[in-house]
Parts: structure tokens; C-alpha cells; sequence
């Protein structure tokens, strides 16, 4: 049961709905401020947020429940999730918190968690927080001065932008470029511009107007034919489309073809292991990256290892065995030297970077490999696990022998909707999509 309030990415529902409520909001500040109350100092948190209406409704929740369990709050506004990761460590915070849904419609809201080293919580931790969301914690709450205060900090969004400009060489200048930027009516709106700016670029910016409602609406890296119309255009020589909270970024190139997450670390991968910066000998992707950047990526005598979908997942691998580069195709890249998470932004600098150095076109530079053929398709379910009817198995089975050596089948829920993704790649096109749809066919028929 407690467990059952986490997912692959922190809590996430409908906003004004269990678990995404504010009674919740305020039981997690509570848990979490428990958790992490570790000495008598002071204890901090830090509190980012994206443009959802719902979001003021969380926020308050959440520093009634951290303030209650006498823990300062720091507020940020809105702010990329990597850059409530960052302060969490500038600032010395026992704790950050991001309040967004990510790429979900606005009607969606989530809670992120941050532990003070500015990664993502373990399972651990996560179910020690879900476990006392459940119980009366009043008896454990502070009285008098013991009691939290919490104040606002906008002014620390100049830090982030210090910080994105720095992970560039210092003479390093995008000026003479012509840069297109879809920020999903999301967290990155007002960052993400200026930074690019301030390097120099001439910036076309869009899906900077959030209204509370339009995040992620028709614009943003899930949407990006806004974006394409507007590279073509203005005749951007790139364009940039980040995600509700920033954490995930997709090119356009010059022709308004779509630079996927799977290109953005070939080209990193290529350009760190030329300077002699890449570690570890290779990547970490999920299951779901293209066949043909595990090929090209041994083509350079590189390894690409693989995980469960989730960028924790990669997080951890990375971690644990020492790489400094890895993500996955959605667009979510990790760079350890830089950040604990997924940075849409700092991701993009740095393909601007090989782009700038190299003189090329983006289309050029960034078009690494040339994708196996790879279908996915999602079956929205209700109720049950159509994944365990005996029809949907042999579907998977036939689909898997159909397939052989020459692809890879990958069928697996969805971690923050109640979807399931069928995915298939190979060399052959029309078998691909025939496994796909053989699947997809009898699972619609199961999850009726």
C-alpha cells in the first residue's frame, strides 16, 4: 500500500484526485520533512514548480506540511526540474521538491523528491515516505519556534542561468546563429531564452506565454511541429524544444528534421570520447534506444549499456559503474560531470557546442546513424493486467520468434499513465510494424 503512491518519477495523477490532492501534498511535506530531520540545525527545502494551475494548489499543501514538520521552505518559483536539483545542493537543502507533471497534459500534476545530494530518492526512501503519508503524525510535529518558516527566492533563477552558461568553455559563442526555442509553456520559459541569449545566439523564442493551462499544449518535445513550422520559418540553423520541466530536450535541424535523444548521445558520446572526457568507455541507455545507436556507438569501439526505462534507472547505472553520459531517446539526457538529472538545456549547449566547433549544418553534425526501423505503439487499459491474458502472450511469443536475431521486442507498462507501450525494431520495416500491430490487436481486445 505505501509504496503504491510512487512511481517511476516521484507522485503523479490528476490534479484534485488521489494521490495528486493537497491533503496528500501536504502528508508527503510532512513525511519527508521527518525523513530527512537528521540533527537539530535548522533543516531546509527548496520547492521548484512548472506553470500548472494545479501548481499553487501543491505548493501551499507542501509548505504547510514541511513548515508543520519544522522545516524552512525555500521557494523558487518556476524553475526547471534540474535546476531545483542544483539549489538543493547550492543552497545546502536537506531536501528539493519539484511540483510538475513533466510532459503530462496541464490537468496532470506530480511531486519529484530530491535528497540533499540533488539525485532522485532510492526506493528505499520513498517507501519510508509513503509509509508515514499513512499514520497521524501530529504527535511528531514541532510546536513554537520548532515550527518552519518559508520565504520566496526567485532571484536564485540567476544562479541556474550562471550555471547552465558555465558548463561551456568560456570563450565558446553562439553568436551568428539563429536559434529556435519551444519551451512548452513550461518551467524553462523564462531561463532558457536568456541563457542562450546571453551566449550570444539570436534567439526566436516560443511557447514562453503560460497561461496555466497551455503547458505542454500542442508545443513542447512531445508536440514539436510548432517548432519545426517556426525553425522553417524564421530559417533557424537549429531549433530547441524542452518539456513541461525542462528535463528533456529534441532538436530540429535546419531542414525541420526532428535530432531525437538517441542522436543528442551519439553526438556527445562521439565528441567526449575525441576529447578524451568520456568515461567508462561508453553510455547507458534504456531498452527502448534505437538498435542502430548500439551499433554505431560499437562502430567507434564504445559500449552502450542498457536499463529499465526511467532515468533513475540510468541514473544509477551511471553511478554505480562510472559513466558520464547516458538518457534515453525521449530526450532525456544525463550529464554527470554537470547534473544529477536530466538537463534539457545544458544537453542542448552541448550539442551547440559541436555544432559551433565543427562549422557544420546541424542536419550534418547531428544525423550520427541511421535508425533501424522502430514502431511503438500505446493500448490505454482500465482495469486489470491485460498484459497476463494468454492470448496477449502468444502474441509476444509469435512476435519474438517472427523477429529472431535481427530485432528486439520491448513490451512493458507505462510508469505514469495506465498504458501499455509496444515497441519493435529491425531491419526489416514491414515486419516490424506487423509484430507491432499483431500485439497491439490483442491487447485492444483484452483491455476491452
Amino acid at each position: 500500500m505505501a509504496k503504491s503512491y510512487f512511481g517511476t518519477d516521484g507522485i503523479r495523477g490528476t490534479a484534485n484526485r488521489h494521490p495528486m490532492t493537497a491533503e496528500v501534498a501536504m502528508k508527503v511535506g510532512m513525511a519527508a520533512g521527518i525523513v530527512f530531520k537528521r540533527g537539530s540545525y535548522r533543516h531546509r527545502v527548496v520547492i521548484g514548480k512548472d506553470t500548472r494551475r494545479s501548481s499553487y494548489m501543491i505548493e501551499n499543501a507542501m509548505v504547510a506540511g514541511f513548515t508543520a514538520a519544522g522545516v524552512d521552505v525555500f521557494l523558487l518559483g518556476p524553475m526547471p526540474t534540474p535546476a531545483v536539483a542544483m539549489l538543493t545542493r547550492s543552497l545546502r537543502a536537506d531536501i528539493g521538491v519539484m511540483i510538475s507533471a513533466s510532459h503530462n497534459p496541464f490537468e496532470d500534476n506530480g511531486i519529484k523528491l530530491f535528497g540533499p545530494d540533488g539525485y532522485k530518492l532510492n526506493d528505499h526512501i520513498e517507501a519510508e515516505i509513503a509509509a508515514l503519508i499513512n499514520e497521524d503524525l501530529s504527535g511528531r510535529m514541532p510546536t513554537g519556534a520548532g515550527i518552519g518558516k518559508a520565504k520566496r527566492v526567485d532571484g536564485d533563477i540567476y544562479r541556474y542561468i550562471e550555471f547552465a552558461k558555465r558548463t561551456l568553455p568560456r570563450e565558446l559563442s553562439f553568436e551568428g546563429m539563429r536559434v529556435a526555442i519551444d519551451c512548452a509553456n513550461g518551467a524553462g520559459y523564462r531561463v532558457a531564452p536568456e541563457v542562450l541569449w546571453e551566449l550570444g545566439a539570436e534567439i526566436v523564442p516560443i511557447g514562453v506565454d503560460p497561461d496555466g493551462t497551455n503547458i505542454n499544449l500542442d508545443c513542447g518535445s512531445t508536440a514539436p511541429q510548432a517548432l519545426i513550422s517556426k525553425v522553417k520559418e524564421v530559417r533557424a540553423d537549429i531549433g530547441i524544444a524542452l518539456d513541461g520541466d525542462a528535463d528533456r530536450v529534441l532538436l530540429v535541424d535546419e531542414k525541420g528534421q526532428i535530432v531525437d535523444g538517441d542522436q543528442l548521445m551519439a553526438v556527445i558520446a562521439e565528441s567526449w570520447a575525441d576529447d578524451g572526457r568520456l568515461a567508462a568507455g561508453g553510455i547507458v541507455a534504456t531498452i527502448m534506444s534505437n538498435l542502430g545507436l548500439e551499433r554505431f556507438l560499437e562502430a567507434k569501439h564504445l559500449q552502450l549499456a542498457r536499463t529499465k526505462v526511467g532515468d533513475r534507472y540510468v541514473v544509477e547505472h551511471m553511478r554505480e559503474h562510472g559513466y558520464n553520459v547516458g538518457g534515453e531517446q525521449s530526450g532525456h539526457i544525463i550529464l554527470s560531470d554537470f547534473a544529477t538529472t536530466g538537463d534539457g538545456l545544458v544537453s542542448a549547449l552541448q550539442v551547440l557546442g559541436v555544432v559551433k566547433r565543427k562549422g557544420g549544418t546541424v542536419s550534418e553534425i547531428c544525423r550520427r546513424f541511421e535508425p533501424v526501423p522502430q514502431v511503438l505503439k500505446n493500448v490505454r487499459y482500465r482495469n486489470g493486467e491485460p498484459l497476463q491474458e494468454g492470448r496477449v502472450q502468444d502474441a509476444i511469443a509469435a512476435g519474438r520468434d517472427r523477429l529472431g536475431n535481427s530485432g528486439r521486442l520491448v513490451i512493458r507498462p507505462s510508469g505514469t499513465e495506465p498504458l501499455i507501450r509496444v515497441m519493435a525494431e529491425g531491419d526489416d520495416a514491414a515486419l516490424v510494424g506487423a509484430v507491432v500491430d499483431d500485439i497491439v490487436g490483442a491487447l485492444t481486445q483484452a483491455a476491452a
